[in-house]
C-alpha cells in the first residue's frame, strides 16, 4: 500500500497492525479482540482524516498510484464483454484514449474514457492519459457510432489535460476538441460523463459534455492543475495549496456552483482501498441515471443539455 504524506497517522496504525497479526501467527497467542480494537482504530483514524481532507489532499487522493484506472471501471462494469474499438480512420489510434462497446445488466453501452496506464512502460505508451487530437477524434467516431445504434455513452475521465506536444497543436488539437463540444451537445443518445480522477481543462472537457455529468467525491475538475496555476500567479509551484483552494475544484465546490449533476460518494480511505466497492456504486449510479434518461424525448434530451450547458458562468447585472 501506498501512503500519501497526510496518511502518516493511518500508517503508523496498520503497521502496528500487521506487527500483530505476525506476533499472533508466530506465537499461536489469541489476540483476537486486540487485533479487532485495533482494526476498528485504523477505520475510526481513516474516517476522520478523510472527512475534514483539504482540496489539495482530495488532488493527493485523485492521483494515487493505485487508484482504478478507466479499463479497471470498465472491465468490471461490463462483466468482460467489453470490446476495445481502435483508430480515428484518419492519422492513427491514440493509446490514451480508449473506447468500445460494453454490456452492463443486458445494457449495451458505449465506453470512452483516458488510460493513464498501470505501470512505467505503459504510461510512456499512453503518455499519462493526455490524448492527441486523434485521441478526440477517435472519440467522437466511436460517438457517432453508439448514435448510428442509439446506445447509450458513458465517459469516464481522467486526465492531467490534452497532450501539450508541438505535433498535437499541429494537427489541430484546439478545434478537435471544440469539435467534440458542439456534436456531444447535439448527441441524440444519452450521454453520461464520470470523472474517476483527474479532470484538467480542455483535455477533460473534450469527453465531458453530457446529459448527467457526475464526480467522485476525492476527484477534481477545474480549467488548470493547481501547480500549473501557481507556477503563473507566484512563479513557483510552492503555492500549490493555496491554488487549489482558490480553484473550487473539488466536487463539493462544483456541485454548490451547479457545475456538475452529482457526486459520487468513494469507499472509506478513497477508491484504491475497495476498488470493487467503488465500481459497484458507479454501476448504480449510470444504471439509475440511465433509466431516467433512457425515456426521455432525444430532442427534449439534447434541449436540457444545451440549456445547461450554456447557463454556466451568465452573470446577471442587477439594476438600481
Amino acid at each position: 500500500m501506498t501512503y500519501l504524506d497526510f496518511e502518516k497517522p493511518i500508517q503508523d496504525l496498520e503497521s502496528e497492525l500487521i506487527k500483530l497479526k505476525e506476533v499472533s501467527a508466530k506465537s499461536k497467542v489469541d489476540l483476537t479482540e486486540k487485533i479487532k480494537e485495533l482494526e476498528s482504530h485504523v477505520l475510526e483514524k481513516t474516517k476522520e482524516l478523510y472527512s475534514n481532507l483539504t482540496p489539495w489532499q482530495r488532488v493527493q487522493v485523485s492521483r494515487h498510484p493505485e487508484r482504478p484506472y478507466t479499463l479497471a471501471y470498465i472491465e468490471h462494469l461490463s462483466n468482460k464483454s467489453f470490446i476495445e474499438l481502435h483508430g480515428d480512420r484518419t492519422v492513427g489510434d491514440d493509446k490514451a484514449m480508449v473506447g468500445g462497446f460494453g454490456d452492463i445488466d443486458g445494457q449495451t453501452v458505449m465506453f470512452i474514457g483516458q488510460q493513464k496506464g498501470i505501470n512505467t512502460k505503459m504510461r510512456q505508451i499512453r503518455r499519462f492519459g493526455m490524448a492527441n487530437p486523434e485521441g478526440y477524434r477517435k472519440a467522437l467516431r466511436l460517438m457517432k457510432l453508439a448514435e448510428k445504434f442509439n446506445k447509450p455513452i458513458v465517459t469516464l475521465i481522467d486526465t492531467p489535460g490534452a497532450y501539450p506536444g508541438l505535433e498535437a497543436e499541429e494537427r489541430g488539437q484546439g478545434e478537435a476538441i471544440a469539435r467534440n463540444l458542439l456534436e456531444m451537445a447535439q448527441l441524440k443518445v444519452p450521454v453520461i460523463c464520470i470523472i474517476i480522477g483527474e479532470g484538467a481543462s480542455g483535455g477533460a472537457l473534450g469527453i465531458g459534455i453530457g446529459d448527467k455529468v457526475l464526480m467522485l467525491e476525492n476527484t477534481w475538475y477545474s480549467v488548470i492543475s493547481p501547480e500549473s496555476c501557481s507556477s503563473i500567479l507566484w512563479r513557483s509551484w510552492n503555492f500549490k495549496e493555496i491554488a487549489a483552494e482558490a480553484l473550487k475544484l473539488t466536487a463539493d465546490d462544483m456541485s454548490k456552483n451547479g457545475l456538475i449533476d452529482g457526486m459520487i460518494k468513494e469507499p472509506v480511505g478513497g477508491a484504491h482501498r475497495n476498488p470493487e466497492e467503488m465500481f459497484s456504486t458507479v454501476k448504480q449510479e449510470i444504471l439509475k441515471h440511465l433509466n431516467v434518461l433512457m425515456k426521455q424525448d432525444p430532442e427534449e434530451r439534447i434541449n436540457a443539455r444545451i440549456d445547461k450547458f450554456a447557463a454556466m458562468g451568465v452573470v446577471h447585472d442587477l439594476e438600481d
